[in-house]
């Protein structure tokens, strides 16, 4: 009987290992919608009009900047002094 268990637990092992590498293995660029009429870029560059990594990091922060200044206006209380 343990045996079974035993079985079981290398087995359920086996199966999270198997998935766990095809994940890390997955890793590829997502592709990038097509225009009609419009070039794509050679393997390896990026559009033109694309943002760096740098600027999309800046601009996520700063939609999270405004986001909170947003929710601590709408929080603001009346004192009551």
């Amino acid at each position: 009987m343990r045996m079974f268990g035993l079985l079981g637990l290398v087995l359920a092992l086996v199966i999270v290992g198997l998935i766990a590498k095809k994940q890390l293995t997955t890793t590829a660029a997502p592709a990038l919608p097509t225009v009609p009429g419009a070039a794509s870029p050679a393997p390896g560059q990026t559009p033109a009009d694309a943002p760096t990594q740098v600027q999309q990091v800046q601009q996520v922060q700063t939609q999270v900047n405004q986001a909170l200044d947003a929710a601590a206006q709408a929080r603001k209380m009346p004192d009551d002094n």
